[in-house]
């Protein structure tokens, strides 16, 4: 969409693309801990579209939707990074449900149930419930950050930015989604649904619970589950 003076109609773009906007933005949500607002994502995403407007040069030979979700991604990030997103206290509680899960693989010899999880912990399944809630999940690509109770200030920097220039890294993540791919057929049935419909079928929460029969909460509480049993398999890796 131009305008009489072949420059992009703004206006119209940001009406056009204000959906890849919020599908990008609730992608992102599911990955991040409950006081992380949708709206928000949403707010600084439209910033990052207004500014992927300004700068897209069609002459560079890239798509713009290509270069505007870099754009809008970005803005989430880095609004996420002055965030203090993850507290010490969030990654602590991660840590402290995720050696409850491998202690108990250990001794089961199979994917711990719930109840016996929040057995290990020593508290309700209630409780444990409102645990994974607050954690909410972690970057999933990413799954081998194993951060010190000191903290990752730069945990975002080092999981999610750009290494496709490396092949290093690109052979590292190969093996890692060839690693990935085998831990999440480990999984219960039910979790390895939300996986499918989340990453694989680019479903957000409310459709997936919608399917589920379930609320978004439980969702987020059976996504946080699967990413913690996940995390436990790729220390092995």
């Amino acid at each position: 969409m131009y305008t009489a003076k072949g420059r992009l109609d703004q206006n119209s773009m940001l009406q056009q693309y204000s959906p890849l906007v919020r599908r990008l933005a609730h992608q992102m949500i599911a990955k991040l801990p409950a006081n992380v607002e949708i709206d928000d994502l949403i707010q600084v995403g439209m910033i990052g579209l207004n500014d992927a407007l300004s700068r897209f040069d069609a002459a560079q030979g890239v798509q713009f939707e290509t270069f505007a979700t870099q754009r809008i991604r970005g803005a989430m990030l880095d609004e996420l990074r002055g965030a203090d997103w993850m507290s010490r206290g969030t990654r602590k509680q991660q840590r402290t449900i995720e050696a409850a899960v491998h202690r108990l693989e250990q001794k089961l010899g199979r994917p711990p149930h719930e109840s016996e999880i929040a057995k290990e912990l020593g508290v309700t399944l209630s409780d444990y419930q409102d645990m994974l809630n607050k954690v909410r999940g972690t970057q999933l690509v990413y799954l081998e950050d194993m951060s010190s109770d000191n903290g990752d200030d730069d945990y975002l920097d080092r999981h999610v930015s750009d290494k496709d220039a490396d092949p290093l890294s690109q052979l590292n993540d190969h093996r890692l989604r060839s690693a990935l791919v085998d831990a999440i057929k480990t999984l219960p049935e039910r979790e390895q649904y939300v996986m499918s419909m989340y990453y694989e079928q680019d479903m957000n929460l409310k459709e997936i619970a919608a399917v589920l029969g379930v609320t978004e909460s439980r969702v987020c509480q059976l996504h946080s589950q699967s990413i913690a049993r996940l995390r436990v398999k790729l220390r092995e890796w």
